[in-house]
């Protein structure tokens, strides 16, 4: 979502909202719908950058008709499903099977192929691949189609273990129902559409076989706690919506649970800054990959 629209925050009183006009939200204002969502969720408003939070609200504002941002706040203490449908606003992450395809190819002619013939080399049972901040889950589905399509003999010696990871319970259901509408699948292969999909009326079920490859849970990516050992790591859109504190956080987390043999995949408009760089090495610039720097392992 563009996040370029600056939001004005100074105002100290509230506004009546109209259709055509973005909407104003007092720091005290803002206070309360930070406490609602912390206090009902974990969900920490202070790890995003205040200006994409901001109009993402009003987003909720306008839809819900509130006719002033206080009215907003009494809904959101009144309503459950109101603070769900701003978590799934305030955390939307639009993506597509095989979005950027050629980072996916990198990953399938390159990365994937070092992975398991790493493992077979070290005597390694199994390798874990895991998509942080999953979304509806094409991103783990892509990498589980292309183990499907390409490495299936290899995955009979070693097993691929595919974690999806997302904050919104209500997106991850939607992922493990995986069904689709066409806009989705704009980016994938039409092999693997015919091969791996059926339709259903004007929208597109995985298989089974592929779904059953993915296991999904809910966390926060800012909990240390929901991070464990990885072989390959994908953490692609999702920091561009960070403070950069945040970013730094979640760069530490990373780097911790990452191996000396192991890679992390950032999004096309992402990279690594301050002082989070020194923990990582670049392996490929044009697709964002990167592995712990020696002195970090």
């Amino acid at each position: 979502m563009d996040c370029d629209e600056a939001i004005n925050s100074s105002a100290s009183e509230p506004l009546f909202v109209t259709a055509n006009a973005n909407v104003e939200i007092s720091e005290s204002e803002f206070a309360r719908i930070r406490q609602v969502l912390l206090f009902n969720r974990g969900f920490n408003l202070d790890a995003y950058k205040d200006r994409c939070i901001r109009r993402r609200i009003s987003i909720r504002i306008r839809s819900t008709h509130c006719e002033t941002v206080n009215d907003y706040c009494d809904l959101l203490l009144s309503s459950k499903s109101e603070v769900d449908n701003l978590v799934k606003v305030l955390t939307i992450h639009v993506s597509q099977f095989f979005r950027n395809l050629s980072a996916f190819e990198k990953l399938r002619t390159d990365i994937i192929p070092h992975l398991f013939s790493t493992a077979r080399q070290k005597g390694k049972k199994s390798l874990r691949f895991w998509s942080l901040g999953c979304a509806g889950g094409e991103e783990p589905y892509t990498l589980a189609l292309i183990l499907a399509e390409h490495f299936s003999h290899e995955m009979e010696e070693i097993p691929v273990i595919i974690d999806a990871t997302d904050i919104d319970a209500a997106t991850l259901l939607s992922a493990e129902t995986a069904l689709y509408h066409h806009d989705r699948l704009l980016e994938a292969p039409l092999n693997y559409i015919q091969k791996y999909f059926d339709e259903e009326g004007e929208q597109y079920r995985l298989s089974p076989s592929i779904r059953k490859m993915v296991s999904f849970s809910q966390g926060e990516m800012f909990n240390g706690l929901i991070y464990h050992g990885c072989d390959l790591l994908l953490c692609r859109n999702v920091l561009i919506y960070l403070a950069r504190e945040q970013q730094e956080k979640v760069f530490r987390n990373i780097a911790r649970t990452l191996g000396k043999d192991a890679f992390l995949m950032l999004g096309k408009s992402e990279t690594i800054l301050g002082e989070s760089r020194s923990l990582f090495q670049t392996v490929c610039p044009v697709e964002r990959i990167y592995r712990l720097a020696p002195a970090s392992v």
